[in-house]
């Protein structure tokens, strides 16, 4: 039965095709150049063995995929986690190239990973793991190759051990081989907060086409990790009221406003949202169907179904998670006149801000966090008000123009570079 349902499950790099195929046809793309962008360059598969706490040696399977490089070098996080698998891979890598283009930055896609479970392993367990998988794939990263990045499970620590690695063969430092590394040893300023903060500036530039104002728009938030919290912040600040926000366990509602700091407070303490004094309690899935201005969906892939949607009643929809809406949902969401800023575009920010510790790093230099904040919302509303112009010239809803705005970008690189030989 298990094995049944396994099979059923769709192919997350086929449903990826499909939506390229689909762009394709809508730009009237030749199918040759398209075909390209359908297969990965590179597919690398190593086997990691390490020794583990207790003496056993264990090993593990790690991949890195580089999807394209025909804007820049490969770019794209490395993840651990036990369902890590070569589709998923794949299909992740072939996002991160669509995501670099649709942002406009110098980078192609890629993506990594090793299946663990990192929460049964100790913080040697993981050093050891990452520096011999780093070893494994040492010749097919570099700051002008492949630059990888924290993703799910992995961090700075994780960065510092790859970057330290990859150091200790070259025989000197070499920064600028990975991002999002701690700030003592090259990391940038805003770079934590920097994907949350851009779901913010989307959110922002959201509002401002519809004819909204911000001040006093009341905000629920699915998810409240390290892009929920930033988001929500920024948001906040902008003049947003944060009605509700959840966690895996369940979420707390406030019709007037929550205490953000209280919140974050009385979550360090307890480790989840439920207690919170001051508000309600309310599910995942009853905080999907608030009556909101702005829903950010930051948890999971597929929290908005055909299902649900229906049922949403936000004005705005401002993507932080990575697919948190299906295909179909998105279509009912357009058709009911719900404005939806896609992932592809709302969580950029963290691949922009990469982007900027690159460079700064290539240049030995250091910049302070509104320099970097300034740049951030300069690149995003310039992504934004393209974006939006791809979908007031085809008439398509955001997810379809920014999906656009990305194939075409790469096709007409490729096509100026040509085919070797």
């Amino acid at each position: 039965m298990n094995g049944d349902r396994m099979e059923k499950k769709p192919n997350p790099f086929d449903m990826v095709v499909k939506q390229i195929d689909i762009i394709a046809k809508k730009l009237k793309l030749d199918p040759s150049m398209v075909e390209k962008l359908k297969t990965p360059r590179r597919i690398i598969i190593v086997s990691v063995p390490i020794r583990m706490d207790d003496g056993r040696i264990k090993v593990f399977t790690g991949y890195r995929i580089q999807h394209d490089m025909t804007r820049g070098p490969y770019k794209g996080g490395i993840r651990y986690h036990p369902s890590v698998d070569l589709d998923e891979v794949k299909a992740l890598a072939a996002l991160m190239t669509l995501k670099a283009a649709v942002v406009d930055i110098p980078y192609g896609g890629a993506k990594g990973g090793v299946a663990c479970n990192p929460k049964e392993m100790s913080k040697k367990e993981l050093e050891r793991l990452t520096r011999r998988y780093t070893a494994m794939i040492l010749d097919e990263i570099g700051p002008y190759k492949d630059v990888p990045a924290p993703d799910v499970y992995t961090d700075e620590q994780t960065m510092a051990w790859i970057m330290d690695t990859y150091s200790e063969f070259k025989g000197y430092l070499v920064p600028e081989v990975v991002t999002g590394k701690p700030i003592e040893v090259g990391g940038s300023e805003g770079r934590r907060e920097a994907t949350g903060r851009g779901v913010a500036i989307c959110a922002r530039e959201g509002a401002e086409h519809l004819g909204i104002d911000m001040k006093d728009l009341g905000v629920a938030v699915q998810g409240f990790g390290k892009v929920g919290q930033a988001a929500a912040k920024s948001l906040h600040q902008m003049g947003c009221k944060i009605i509700a926000v959840s966690d895996s366990k369940g979420g707390i509602y406030n019709p007037d406003g929550i205490d953000l700091d209280a919140v974050l407070e009385h979550k360090k303490k307890t480790g989840q949202l439920r207690g919170f004094k001051g508000a309600k309690e309310i599910t995942n899935e009853e905080l999907l169907e608030l009556e909101c201005d702005i829903l950010v969906p930051a948890a999971l892939e597929n929290q908005i179904t055909e299902a649900n949607a229906p049922r949403i009643k936000a004005r705005m929809i401002v993507e932080g998670a990575n697919g948190p809406s299906t295909p179909g949902a998105r279509e009912i969401l357009n058709k009911r006149g719900i404005f939806v800023v896609p992932d592809i575009l709302a969580n950029a920010g963290g691949v922009i801000v990469s982007y900027f510790e690159w460079i700064q790093n290539l240049h030995r230099e250091h910049w302070s966090e509104e320099e970097v904040n300034r740049r951030l919302g300069e690149k995003l509303v310039s992504a934004f008000k393209n974006v939006l112009e791809v979908r007031k010239e085809h008439a398509v809803d955001m997810a379809t123009a920014a999906y656009m705005l990305g194939v075409k970008r790469i096709v007409d690189a490729a096509e100026k570079l040509g085919l070797f030989p």
